[in-house]
């Protein structure tokens, strides 16, 4: 009875944030003043995925906080590289590439996991890690890897438990008995997320025009310089002319779309 009756509210509150935010609420490229969380498996994927929407939020004065999951310490072929010199050398782009966007290193959470290890992790900590970001900064909206929305989508064991464990962690913020001691201990408040947008989606129902500001995402992506080739191969901290160019060409054919350049995501009211 008690879990028909929750499902029951949910959907009350689910129909009601429908209305609210579809009636009232601007496009998120005109946002100003509000406060975006983004959920990130690994230090690049937010890049690639929302370097556009991002740099336009931070343009037009909202505060963009960016939540890491993963340092990204196994991605390299280089055999003389070592996990802990990858980790440094990820924290040093991610934080060139959100510079770039307009988000200051100040506003990056590292939870500091090893890469391809998430899965592995506790559960119950790692959504725990979340909702207390969440519940700190209270955020208009979040950026996450898209669950799915019927079904559960097969991802990279990273990106797969960064979606299923962030979306769990939007309940666990909303109900303060998940943790308690987060109001009791640090005085964080139960939030409910009015708004989610999920990328890396097959089922896109947001479109975001980032034709003037695709040079931008390039150069973001471009600072991610030991994921790509040849660095990524003998790891150099100089990216080639012909590395940059070949990055340009990748970025803007995955956002092509007809005459113009866009990002791509699943919107859910009130998820």
């Amino acid at each position: 009875m008690k879990t028909k009756w929750i499902g029951l509210m949910s959907v009350f509150c689910l129909l009601l944030g429908q209305w609210s935010w579809s009636e009232e609420a601007p496009p998120i490229e005109q946002w100003k003043d509000k406060t975006v969380l983004v959920f990130t498996p690994h230090p690049d994927d937010e890049t690639l995925q929302c370097a556009g929407i991002l740099s336009m939020l931070t343009s037009n004065g909202n505060k963009v906080i960016v939540g890491i999951y993963t340092n990204d310490d196994k991605g390299s072929l280089d055999l003389e590289m070592t996990s802990e010199r990858l980790a440094r050398i990820r924290r040093v782009e991610e934080e060139a590439a959100c510079a770039e966007l307009g988000i200051p290193k100040e506003n990056l959470v590292w939870f500091g996991y090893g890469d391809g290890n998430l899965e592995y992790a506790d559960p119950q900590r790692l959504r725990g890690e979340a909702a207390r970001l969440i519940k700190k900064y209270r955020p208009d909206a979040i950026f996450t890897v898209d669950p799915g929305s019927d079904y559960e989508r097969w991802h990279k064991t990273d990106h797969r438990m960064a979606a299923f464990i962030t979306k769990d962690a939007f309940i666990a913020a909303e109900w303060h008995l998940y943790y308690p001691q987060q109001l009791l201990d640090e005085g964080l408040k139960p939030y409910r997320i009015p708004m989610a947008y999920y990328y890396y989606t097959d089922k896109p129902n947001c479109i975001v025009d980032i034709t003037k500001i695709i040079d931008k995402k390039v150069k973001a992506v471009a600072k991610h310089v030991s994921q790509f080739p040849p660095s990524v191969d003998k790891y150099t901290p100089e990216m080639s002319p012909e590395a940059y160019n070949q990055i340009k060409v990748d970025v803007e054919k995955e956002a092509k779309d007809g005459e113009r350049f866009v990002e791509r995501f699943r919107r859910e009211v009130a998820p």
